[in-house]
């Protein structure tokens, strides 16, 4: 019977002893989830902050692109405005209507030549390409090409190219007048929509 009673105590301490080991594995296991959790719940708070941050500089991107397009709307209200009264103030060509374009050009007859004549039939040769000319020149304009050299803080040399490529047809001679050697002849065009409209 002692050794019952021993044996008996014997088990109820290994018991006890078993149930404490227990509670004691439970309790780390309990502050290890504790400490994941912490973890976790600090990383949430981040993001959540880099979340609310990423909003208002997505805000701001917004108020900015809004700001932006306004201005950009409003300078081409401005340019819209300013191509009408450009428009307004040119003589523009439209649709079944025609536009008169009157030139005057002019040529000298070289020194050389063998006789009046030949005078007059070079200088007039001469002012009537130069009429072309000037027809292009309203009609197409004129292609300008600058270039300035500069050395020591002095222009060394300047030069500026025009030219114009277009084709005249259909321009009509109204007067030529020769007078010392100086040809000089009015040429007109009457243009019209359809001749562009190709």
């Amino acid at each position: 019977m002692k050794y019952s009673i021993l044996i008996t105590l014997m088990l109820s301490a290994s018991a006890l002893l078993a149930t404490d080991k227990a509670q004691s594995v439970d309790t780390a296991a309990i502050e290890q989830t504790n400490a994941e959790l912490s973890r976790v719940k600090a990383e949430v708070a981040q993001a959540k902050a880099e979340a609310a941050l990423a909003t208002t500089k997505a805000n701001e991107a917004k108020k900015e692109s809004a700001k932006i397009a306004q201005e950009l709307a409003f300078v081409k209200a401005e340019k819209e405005e300013e191509l009408a009264a450009a428009a307004a103030a040119e003589e523009v060509l439209r649709k079944n209507k025609t536009i008169h374009i009157s030139v005057v050009g002019q040529g000298v007859a070289p020194m050389n030549t063998s006789s009046p004549a030949q005078a007059y039939a070079l200088a007039k040769r001469a002012a009537i390409a130069d009429a072309y000319r000037a027809i292009a020149e309203k009609v197409k304009g004129v292609r300008i090409d600058g270039q300035d050299t500069i050395k020591n803080m002095m222009v060394q040399r300047s030069t500026i190219r025009t030219y114009v490529q277009a084709m005249v047809k259909n321009a009509d001679i109204v007067e030529t007048t020769f007078k010392e050697g100086l040809c000089e002849v009015e040429m007109e065009i009457l243009i019209s929509h359809s001749d562009f409209a190709q």
